[in-house]
């Protein structure tokens, strides 16, 4: 049965990246993948097609497939706008329309890159690290927010960080079943000393545990998380945190790998259908000039073939690829280093297909 992928590139270097993750996608289709890809806005430029971030027809297609490649949205040009249509309005409502509430964030030290994380080799060598990160709930979708005038004529901003019993039952059971697949060890961060939120969030992911008596839990506080992320990062295997949190800790586990361009993610509803996109942004400053680099894209390819399509032995493919290309020396600006062949983005998608057809 034929499989419907979204394909929405968005802003800044997102139509670059996702080009190439295309022709790794097309490779496997002449190999015998049954998918079929539909191209639409989002982000900034879904603003400039319809007024809207998220247009009406962007989010039927994304409603209608199987899985979603997202590039990257946002935009110098569209910062003026009102908060409720910038670009990442667009990201947040695929969220939540989709109820893609697990967001899969893999932090992977490719041997071939050790030289590239700003720590010593060996405090980053043979790291293997997931984070989950809730991803429709928290402070990021709390009610009430905004921007209030109070008596004294003094401006006040203000968000609300709310989670429910089942928002948490829900995290806390994907990643419980993730870390029975790998190291059956997690450990859940939160700031439960001083946000009540929290509090209730440690006590749900206790209540979640006996379910998984083979996984060993441990709780931790966001900031010394943080500090340990630096400080021995492999202690940790499965880590579950809020939205809020998870976004911060996600992007500083990324730079052990040596590069944000290196790394993908998944985002789960609750049946498996995901969206798949790199984690870093839409780098206005360099979109356009072929120095992006596409791996991050290309592995959110391999996620979804295996979390959403079924065909992991085809996303396995895809990961040794990126290290047949490792392997040889090519490199994007970003990971490149002396005695190392520096390319450009679509040589890069060029030279990760030629490995998938040796």
């Amino acid at each position: 049965m034929t499989k419907k992928i979204a394909v929405l590139p968005g802003d800044g270097i997102g139509p670059e990246i996702v080009a190439e993750a295309v022709k790794v996608l097309e490779c496997l289709r002449a190999e015998g993948l049954d998918i079929e890809m539909s191209e639409a806005p989002v982000g900034g430029a879904g603003y400039e097609a319809s007024g809207k971030p998220l247009p009406d027809d962007t989010l039927a297609l994304a409603k209608e497939s199987d899985a979603i490649l997202l590039g990257a949205v946002g935009g110098y040009q569209w910062e003026s706008l009102d908060i409720s249509v910038r670009p990442e309005k667009g990201l947040l409502g695929l969220r939540a329309e989709l109820e893609l509430f697990s967001n899969l964030r893999p932090a992977i030290l490719y041997k071939q890159l050790a030289d590239a994380s700003t720590l010593k080799p060996e405090v980053v060598s043979g790291l293997d690290i997931m984070i989950v990160r809730e991803l429709t709930g928290g402070i990021y979708f709390g009610q009430p927010r905004g921007i209030r005038t109070l008596d004294n004529g003094e401006k006040q901003g203000f968000n609300t960080l709310v989670y429910s019993e089942s928002e948490i039952e829900r995290i806390g059971h994907s990643a419980f079943k993730i870390a029975m697949k790998r190291g059956k060890k997690l450990c859940s961060v939160d700031k439960a000393n001083v946000l009540e939120c929290t509090e209730l969030w440690r006590e749900v992911m206790e209540r979640v545990a006996k379910d998984y008596p083979e996984v060993e839990l441990l709780h931790m506080y966001v900031d010394n998380a943080a500090m340990q992320l630096v400080r021995a990062p492999k202690q940790f295997d499965v880590m579950v945190t809020t939205n809020m949190f998870g976004d911060i800790l996600s992007d500083c586990a990324a730079m052990l790998t040596g590069s944000i361009g290196m790394l993908p993610s998944a985002s789960l509803d609750a049946n498996g259908k995901g969206m798949y996109e790199p984690i870093h942004g839409s780098a206005p400053d360099i979109a356009g000039k072929n120095v992006a680099n596409p791996l991050a894209t290309i592995l959110s390819v391999a996620m979804m073939l295996r979390y959403s399509l079924n065909e992991s032995a085809m996303a396995d493919r895809i990961e040794k690829a990126v290290e047949v290309v490792l392997d040889k020396g090519l490199r994007t600006a970003d990971i490149d280093s002396d005695g190392m062949q520096k390319i450009g983005t679509s040589e890069m998608g060029d030279a990760v297909v030629a490995a998938l057809a040796d």
